[in-house]
């Protein structure tokens, strides 16, 4: 068996395609595969496609492009035969599932040809019952499955019994190469307030996230419109899922008398400038967050963040430390706390954020989620080497 300091290892990644803001599957995917041409590895990638191909290929890194998004159990079973010959044709040491469809098939196609077998366990997944809770235990059944926080390690432990040993918790990372005040030009901060019409020393609060229903937004709205004193401006920056959602909210803002102070942007393409711009970044999700990438990216920027008191935000912010926590779902605990944050003197508002920039660093940076996730492909595959030597 090949592995690093004996020869080259082969990795191949798959999950269902690779399209701009899909989320952390197929950033992580690309930073790893990335991470693994690097260190000297031969990284292979299989999904449907998408506009973010081209970026395994400037790291190098090999798409095979295979129906992996289709649940139709016709074309899974033909993509078994087809994961089956790339292991074989390519010499494949070790195959790494990220989302549910791909993972059945890779399962098959990893037993059927004794390769080590991973997955990463990317959020909690809903099982209204028992046949759905049986789809979700592939991402379970990895010789090793990655939990992107802790949050989502006890989940596995208590829905689907997994054991520790078999558990190994690696955060999903931040570009902090991107993520990094030092890296953002203020041409580019002004750019963007110019484009958003922003008021020059606006106290800003921003949440960011695609407007889906679960993100929380009413619940920042009712906290906002408690906080009637403060002068400041909300933004939620956020593509829109479904367009009746955002109607909802714009007529919320209006029947409230909020639209001076709650305004509604698309999609930004550049999210370090908008947090720049931030006084405090909120996380307002009502369901729990697997793993709070706004929260992470936020703290790395340096911004004092506010976030709900459930799923990983509570790994991520020490509340007065490195941000506020509020009791998830009420707002009159989240315009307290956002009360506590936009009132902070220059002095708490620097330590806070100076604190909250270390421990993301430290905590979650790509570099350390890359290095983690390698490190446990090389342990694995010396295990098997052993194995197979006696």
């Amino acid at each position: 068996m090949k592995r690093w300091g004996g020869g080259y290892p082969c990795v191949l990644q798959v999950l269902p395609a690779l399209e701009t803001g899909g989320g952390g599957v197929e950033r992580s995917a690309i930073d790893v595969a990335g991470a693994l041409v690097a260190s000297g590895g031969h990284s292979l990638v299989a999904s449907a496609g998408g506009a973010q191909v081209r970026e395994l290929t400037r790291a190098a890194a090999a798409h095979i492009e295979l129906p992996l998004k289709s649940k139709s159990p016709l074309v899974m079973r033909r993509n078994v035969e087809r994961l089956q010959q790339i292991i074989e044709d390519q010499d494949v040491d070790l195959v790494h599932a990220r989302s549910r469809a791909p993972a059945w098939s890779a399962l098959a196609a990893a037993h059927r040809t004794g390769r080590v077998f991973v997955t990463t366990f990317h959020g909690t997944y809903n099982a209204g019952n028992p046949l759905k809770r049986f789809y979700n235990s592939v991402m379970t059944r990895g010789d090793m499955v990655i939990a992107n926080s802790r949050f989502t390690a006890e989940h596995m432990q208590r829905a689907y019994r997994l054991s520790t040993e078999r558990i190994r918790v690696i955060p999903r990372g931040v570009d902090m190469a991107i993520y990094t005040p030092d890296a953002v030009s203020s041409s580019r901060v002004i750019q963007l307030a110019t484009s958003w019409s922003l008021p020059d020393g606006a106290s800003v609060v921003m949440l960011p996230g695609r407007l889906t229903r679960w993100k929380g937004h009413r619940l920042l709205i009712d906290a906002v419109e408690a906080l009637a004193d403060l002068d400041f401006i909300c933004i939620f920056v956020g593509a829109a899922g479904r367009d009746s959602y955002r109607r909802e909210l714009e007529n919320q803002v209006r029947r409230r008398g909020l639209e001076s102070k709650i305004w509604i942007k698309d999609h930004c393409n550049d999210m370090a400038a908008a947090y720049m711009l931030a006084d405090v970044v909120v996380s307002a999700s009502t369901d729990p967050e697997a793993f709070g990438r706004v929260v992470a990216e936020a703290q790395a920027m340096g911004r004092v963040t506010v976030a709900p008191a459930h799923g990983a935000a509570v790994e991520q912010i020490r509340s007065g430390e490195t941000g506020f926590l509020y009791e998830a779902g009420d707002a009159e605990a989240l315009a307290r706390m956002l009360g506590t944050a936009l009132t902070l003197s220059s002095a708490q508002r620097q330590y806070i954020a100076d604190a909250a920039a270390v421990s993301a660093r430290d905590r979650y940076s790509k570099d350390r989620m890359c290095r983690d996730t390698l490190a446990l492909y090389a342990e694995l595959l010396d295990v098997r080497e052993a194995a197979a030597a006696q």
